[in-house]
């Protein structure tokens, strides 16, 4: 059956690629001669890019005479390569567990520079946390009593106080109005063994307007407990700064024109994330930066007020900095589409268990050029002997007819995607992250630690 695009009707949303992506995609040779080292599937990240991703941020900080930090959301990806660029760049990390602090620790991250945050910790976590002079997010009036009683033996625990948003008075983190307010009189009677840097808040979404209205408030509460005798110096905004995958013409149409016949069996989602979005990465702090509250903008207030500003992206330092590889393993014709298989699971793209869908275009890189290539529809199946493992219920456009050997390829996959739901199911070994860089004109590679 002929399955070209004249007989099957497919929305494309190919990923924005930056030279480095394209070059190690071109260099066909180099992806095949990882695979045959490696055996299975593989994830490629590339610091250089993460390290400029978090200069940017840098740059609008030092542009708007900001005091700050860039604290890198060490869960968004586990390798090990982008800590080194974090402690030369003289950022932070944004950890959630012992093993996340000492992984930071161990690729020469200082231990001030540290942000634990997350829900309720551990003692042996504070207990880290003290002895490193990690600053702790504090989520609750028993949390911070466990860190002021840990304090006594382990050292002075410097904290912030994490604020319930008004907008989500449901969220299970932060502190109500009146805990926080009990919260800053315990500081108060703990001078001895917590110090209390300030405030923090995290908020779900990518919108400007909602972070730049907190913050200001947030600026008055460091106001007001300074009156109560605490020289508090800084508030933490947390995360969610926007990404984009796709252009901005394909998102629309895809979002206009979303069809359930675009998807194996009919499958329906309820939201998917936001592929293209403005402003994103560090234009959206610029924004933040620059809303106005009573004819001042933000970085003005942080200014005047000798106030510091911390953040805490994860996605937006790892977009565009690594990619996914899966080996093709067979394929087979389904009605109008195809359906391939490839060695490894869907819990390596992770938005799946998510109840959704990672929505960029996968490549084809064939082994071998096919002399008469037509593009064929196709979905993508995992490896397991479960229905639903499926990394794309999309029907996608691949280049000509994939056979087994070939590698499919996932595009800017290194924010979430690789490793927040992966699995060793069926006794498959996890997928290794290959670290590659640009050395004397040429790309190396090397296995992440």
């Amino acid at each position: 059956m002929d399955l070209s695009p004249t007989t099957i009707d497919l929305p494309a949303l190919p990923a924005v690629e930056l030279a480095w992506q394209r070059r190690v995609i071109d260099d066909r040779q180099l992806l095949f001669d990882i695979h045959h080292a490696v055996g299975g599937p593989f994830h490629v990240v590339h610091p250089e890019q993460f390290g400029a991703n978090l200069r940017d941020f840098q740059t609008v900080l030092s542009r708007h005479e900001t005091r700050g930090r860039v604290y890198y959301g060490k869960k968004a990806n586990k390798a090990g390569c982008w800590l080194p660029v974090v402690a030369d760049l003289g950022a932070g990390a944004d950890v959630a567990s012992e093993p996340e602090l000492v992984h930071a620790l161990a690729h020469g991250i200082r231990g001030r520079d540290i942000c634990v945050t997350g829900a309720a910790k551990t003692d042996a976590l504070l207990r880290l946390a003290a002895r490193h002079d990690c600053i702790v997010a504090v989520d609750a009036l028993d949390e911070l009593a466990r860190g002021a009683h840990i304090a006594r033996t382990a050292g002075r625990l410097r904290i912030l106080l994490r604020v319930l948003p008004p907008t989500a008075p449901d969220s299970r983190f932060g502190l109500s109005e009146a805990d926080l307010d009990h919260a800053v009189a315990r500081c108060v009677d703990l001078r001895e063994q917590v110090e209390l840097l300030g405030f923090s808040f995290h908020l779900d979404g990518y919108a400007v307007a909602p972070r730049a209205e907190l913050a200001h408030q947030v600026i008055g509460l460091c106001e007001r407990t300074r009156a109560r005798g605490l020289p508090v110096s800084a508030i933490s905004i947390g995360g969610g700064f926007a990404c984009r995958y796709v252009r901005d013409e394909d998102w629309a149409a895809f979002q206009r024109d979303h069809r359930d016949e675009w998807f194996h069996a009919g499958r329906r989602f309820e939201k998917f994330y936001p592929y293209a979005q403005q402003p994103t990465g560090a234009a959206m702090l610029d924004a933040i930066l620059t809303e106005t509250c009573h004819g001042r903008s933000l970085a003005e207030r942080l200014r005047s007020a000798d106030i510091a500003l911390f953040l805490e992206p994860g996605r937006a330092l790892l977009i565009d900095a690594g990619f996914s590889v899966f080996p093709l393993l067979g394929f087979k014709q389904n009605a109008d589409y195809g359906i391939a298989t490839v060695h490894g699971l869907s819990m390596s793209v992770s938005e799946q268990w998510k109840g959704s869908e990672f929505l960029p275009d996968p490549i084809l890189v064939p082994r071998a050029a096919d002399p008469d290539p037509r593009p064929v529809a196709t979905c993508v199946g995992g490896a397991s002997c479960m229905e639903y493992d499926v990394l794309t219920w999309r029907k996608v456009l691949l280049s000509q007819r994939p056979r087994a050997g070939d590698l499919l390829l996932y595009p800017n996959t290194a924010g979430y995607q690789m490793d927040k739901n992966e699995s060793e199911f069926h006794q498959l070994p996890l997928p290794p992250k290959i670290v590659v860089t640009d050395a004397d004109d040429r790309l190396r590679w090397r296995l992440d630690r």
